[in-house]
């Protein structure tokens, strides 16, 4: 249970970072249109709509916003998850509206002098900036009404979600119980059948390597690359920073603008075109972390349509600070299947290790089943020790969870446990124990785990519930922007 704990101990502040998104950085009330063609509908939420439109403009406003690219903004993942989004806010706003929850003068004022933007239009004297004030708001497209009701609301949802988030456990006794059952320790001893020491027991005929080959053509697959060509802007330490950023932005400029090729922005700049074979999608080995194809943007770009298809140059992207790159596909290799002459040895390895690891899993069965007539041998076991959930060693996965979960009733009790690609392992279990002392730091951390998972589920509890209060209606799926689906 634990090993699940640690993994969303912080849960619940994901979830409020996903779904409480200040309006005044992304997204505001007035996002909320319900007057756009039922054909580009996709949700209404008590009967006002979210449609595709708005989800791309959201989508493309939150890539820029995290330093991602075009092709980021333009994808299914990115976009639906856009859309959760907006339909979680759209929830929240309609229970909001709901309860009729109100925000006080100064809880509001406080709540505005926490966001850096406006903090920072205070003068030295004490007083505020009204006229900035009113730029940073045009800027972004919102009047001084619009920006005081959007921050309202944005404090209500966080109000809302806060109380749910406050969920206590029904008794701190539950957490103790818990706890003590991680701290239980069992004495362990483990009898190993490894797949390695029967493969001088197989020999695999010609036929049956074919026909694994043949059934299994994906696993002798060479990875898609590609050949390409690129150009780095490099920043002189010693130069003057302003003349780089002129550089940076014609670098930017050309690359986009003559997008057939980098010779323009290359004999603008006095650049070297530079060239490199055999490009994957996680990059050349050989490169290093630090050279600029082995930036992921710059990989997801060469491998994006625009690159691939129409060859032409990638976005200009900063790899590091004062390095600017582009490329272009020069020949797309696609994925293909290794000739079966080829891989004859890596299918003989993978046919005999299959083939091991059923000897060896049979070994184990038959081992276990004369424990059942001869419980207390103690032949091929290994030399005993102590584990626990909180002290794991080396008993991990489906192993720690069947030993931990086994009948105790009699002792000795036995597991037996396969182990994907290795072989199976048979589990003694010896005798159990509770630790003469605990660790109150290590109970009092669990505790606040396991109240982080208890709002967790309240808070989806509490969803379900607004969800199916706002009416939810799904109307129509979002589709891939290049398959001609609205908003494409």
């Amino acid at each position: 249970m634990f090993d699940t704990v640690r993994k969303h101990q912080k849960i619940l502040q994901l979830v409020l970072m996903l779904f409480i998104v200040p309006s005044f950085v992304m997204f505001g009330i007035s996002s909320y249109s319900g007057f756009m063609d039922k054909e580009t509908d996709l949700v209404k939420i008590n009967g006002k709509s979210i449609n595709a439109q708005e989800v791309d403009s959201a989508a493309k406003r939150q890539a820029e916003r995290v330093g991602g690219n075009v092709q980021i903004a333009q994808s299914l993942q990115f976009r639906q998850a856009i859309l959760s989004e907006l339909i979680q806010q759209q929830i929240l706003g309609f229970a909001v509206s709901d309860l009729r929850l109100q925000i006080g003068k100064e809880t509001l004022i406080k709540s505005l002098q926490n966001i850096p933007q406006i903090r920072a239009l205070y003068k030295q004297d004490g007083s505020f900036d009204d006229e900035r004030f009113k730029q940073l708001l045009a800027s972004n497209g919102m009047n001084e009404t619009q920006f005081y009701a959007s921050q309202g609301f944005d404090l209500k949802i966080q109000q809302l979600v806060g109380s749910v988030a406050r969920t206590e456990l029904p008794t701190p006794k539950i957490s103790e119980v818990i706890s003590s059952l991680y701290e239980a320790e069992r004495e362990v001893q483990v009898a190993q059948f490894n797949a390695n020491d029967y493969l001088n027991k197989v020999n695999p005929s010609t036929s049956e390597l074919q026909a694994f080959y043949d059934a299994n053509t994906r696993l002798f697959e060479t990875a898609e690359y590609v050949d390409v060509e690129y150009i780095v802007l490099k920043a002189d330490p010693k130069g003057d920073a302003k003349v780089f950023g002129e550089k940076a932005d014609q670098f930017t400029n050309i690359t986009y603008d003559q997008p057939d090729s980098l010779k323009p922005a290359a004999d603008k700049l006095k650049l070297t075109i530079l060239s490199q074979k055999n490009v994957t999608r996680s990059g050349v080995p050989s490169l290093g972390k630090d050279h600029p194809l082995s930036s992921a943007k710059v990989l997801q770009a060469l491998f994006g349509d625009e690159a691939v298809k129409n060859k032409r140059n990638t976005e200009a992207v900063q790899t590091s600070p004062g390095v600017f790159v582009s490329a272009r596909v020069i020949e797309f290799h696609p994925a293909s299947t290794l000739p079966f002459n080829v891989v004859a040895a890596e299918v003989k390895r993978q046919v005999s290790q299959r083939a091991a690891q059923k000897l060896a899993a049979a070994a184990a069965a038959d081992f276990y089943a004369t424990l059942q007539n001869d419980p207390k041998s103690t032949t091929s076991f290994a030399l005993p020790v102590w584990v626990s959930r909180n002290k794991p060693a080396n008993l991990v996965g489906p192993a720690m969870d069947q030993v931990m979960s086994a009948n105790l009733d009699k002792l000795p009790a036995y597991v037996s446990v396969t182990n994907p690609g290795v072989g199976s392992n048979v589990y003694r279990i010896n005798q159990i124990r509770q630790p003469a002392a605990v660790d109150a730091k290590v109970h009092k951390a669990q505790a606040q785990q396991m109240q982080s998972l208890q709002a967790q589920s309240e808070f989806a509890g509490f969803m379900s519930y607004w969800r199916d209060s706002a009416g939810v209606k799904l109307i129509n799926p979002l589709k891939p922007m290049n398959s001609g689906s609205a908003g494409s």
